[in-house]
Formats: structure tokens, sequence, C-alpha cells
């Protein structure tokens, strides 16, 4: 297990944002990534919780934005560095984007994600 520093990994966490291609950060809507020490049940790195663009219709206003949560400590016990850590951190952050695009977890296997 490596340490990181919270104000680290939250580094972390906005530069794999910024790996996002423009064109998708644009699209992008209502949605808040945060990062967390820790998840609401064991094994998870990340979460995604909100209602994913592919769902959302007419009568879609007024709502609180989505939530992707980025869990720290989950992340930091399986990596050995800090490039382990870059890594994890921008799959994960891949993986619960795509949630918020409609992409199940199957789909992402497909893809390699």
């Amino acid at each position: 297990m490596i340490d990181v520093p919270l104000k680290r990994f939250e580094e972390l966490v906005a530069e794999a944002l910024d790996t996002i291609p423009s064109d998708l950060a644009k699209v992008m809507d209502n949605v808040v990534v945060v990062v967390v020490d820790d998840p609401p049940e064991p094994g998870l790195l990340g979460l995604y919780t909100g209602i994913p663009l592919t769902e959302r219709g007419d009568w879609y206003s007024g709502v609180l934005p989505d939530r992707i949560e980025i869990y720290r400590n989950p992340t930091l016990e399986i990596c050995e560095t800090e490039d382990d850590v870059v890594a994890e951190v921008r799959i994960t952050v891949v993986h619960e984007i795509a949630h918020h695009f409609g992409i199940d977890d199957e789909r992402l296997h497909e893809l390699g994600w």
C-alpha cells in the first residue's frame, strides 16, 4: 500500500478528468466528481449515483447533480507506486464517467475497462 496525501490524490483525479476528450467533457451535464476516503461497501474504487444522460427526458429539471465518488483508501490499498495510483485513478474516473453516459459494467468490460 502506498500513502498519497488527500491533496495529491485530488490532483490525480483532476488530471484524470483532464484526459477526457473535450467532445465528451462538453456534453457532461449536472455531474460533480468528488474524492471520498472510504466507500459505502468494500471493494469499490468508484461509484456513480444519478440519472445517466441516456435516461434523461423532458421531465429532467431541478434535479440535484449526479455524483461520481472516487475512493481514496481502497485505491491506495491496491497500489504500490504513485504510477499505479495514476493508472488506477484514470481507469476508475473513465469507468464512472461512462456510467454517466449510460454505459453499464457489462459493456465496459467488453470494451476493456
